[in-house]
């Protein structure tokens, strides 16, 4: 059995990830903001809906579950424990395990974005040979969220547990932000190889109508200069934009995130 990922674009720039395996008809999707697509894909692939992945709070990442529960009324809702998420029938926690499809995903805490944030990691396996991360607006496709509840090292905290995850494994954040976060990351590390490469690969995938995503874990350690605070020219481009000195990887976190900010 191996697992099908597709994207659903959803709003401006939000991608609806729908999960399927082999011949059978269950699907989940994770992030659903707008029922609409979500039904519209179910339809054209005669698929029944039999869980939900929700990351966190947002609107823009829950706002469709109401309207897939009335339609669906026996899927699960599966997300972080938090108030702010009624429609969430199954709460986890860090370290929990969650199946779904057969498929066992590793719930993993990464707060910053909101304080609710959770991530679902799935290890490498005949189902999926890179393995697979869905991680919401907590790290991006060159780059990372806003903080809107958290503060610079529980961000970065979190973006560290991320970047330990194995190399290969995929990255499915929930937005295409890609092009945007790599002009960033050019002006902060403008001699860096492989952001040039990079930026080049998704100006061809986007020319072509193409998502740029997924991404891996290793790409992201290599152009993503939020996961790069330890290196020395990243701290000193952030030192040079804000006119004080570095104290450490979280001052620089700090001051990248501002910078990005008003980018």
């Amino acid at each position: 059995m191996t697992v099908c990922i597709r994207p659903l674009p959803a709003f401006d720039d939000n991608y609806i990830w729908l999960l399927s395996a082999g011949a059978a008809s269950a699907a989940v999707v994770v992030d659903p903001g707008d029922a609409a697509p979500v039904l519209r894909a179910l339809t054209e692939e005669s698929l029944t809906l039999h869980a939900i992945l929700v990351t966190h709070h947002h609107a823009d990442h829950t706002g469709g579950i109401a309207a897939l529960k009335e339609r669906f009324p026996g899927v699960r809702v599966i997300g972080p424990r938090s108030a702010r998420i009624p429609t969430v029938q199954e709460a986890q926690l860090d370290g929990d395990t969650v199946e779904v499809l057969g498929l066992r995903f590793q719930v993993l805490t990464v707060p910053g974005h909101t304080l609710d944030h959770i991530a679902y990691y799935l290890p490498a396996g005949d189902a999926c040979p890179n393995g697979a991360l869905f991680c919401g607006d907590t790290l991006f496709s060159g780059g990372c969220g806003r903080m809107f509840e958290g503060n610079p090292d529980m961000m970065l905290s979190s973006l560290d547990k991320l970047q330990q995850l194995p190399g290969q494994t995929l990255v499915y954040c929930a937005h295409e932000y890609t092009q945007a976060n790599l002009r960033f990351a050019a002006t902060v590390e403008p001699g860096n190889p492989d952001l040039s490469v990079r930026i080049r690969e998704v100006q061809t995938l986007r020319n072509s109508g193409k998502p740029s995503l997924p991404s891996n874990v290793e790409l992201e350690r290599r152009t993503n200069p939020f996961l790069r605070c330890h290196i020395g020219v990243v701290a000193q481009s952030v030192a040079q934009h804000t006119g004080q000195s570095i104290a450490d990887r979280v001052t620089t976190f700090a001051g990248l995130r501002a910078w990005k900010d008003h980018f």
